[in-house]
């Protein structure tokens, strides 16, 4: 059940929790019972306090062996995937 935010003319601010069904449908002030306002505001999140996780410095790899052979190595008797007319 989300906590929503009102504001009333006369009292000022005050907070109720209400279901998702009830957040359409106006709400008497507790203190006047005059209809109050729904008022929206941002959502706390708090970004500073390290509940995130830190990124980690990448890793440098490098190959244990480099290979003196090239990977692919191109064919001395032309192309052998042609078929011969």
């Amino acid at each position: 059940m989300p906590l929503y935010e009102f504001r009333c003319d006369t009292c000022g601010d005050f907070e109720k929790w209400r279901t998702l069904a009830e957040a359409g449908t106006p709400l008497l002030c507790p203190t006047c019972q005059v209809v109050a306002k729904r008022v929206f505001s941002a959502p706390m999140v708090n970004l500073n306090s390290g509940s995130l996780p830190k990124p980690k410095e990448p890793r440098l790899v490098k190959r244990s062996t480099e290979s003196t052979t090239p990977k692919y190595s191109q064919h001395k008797n032309g192309r052998p995937w042609m078929v011969s007319h």
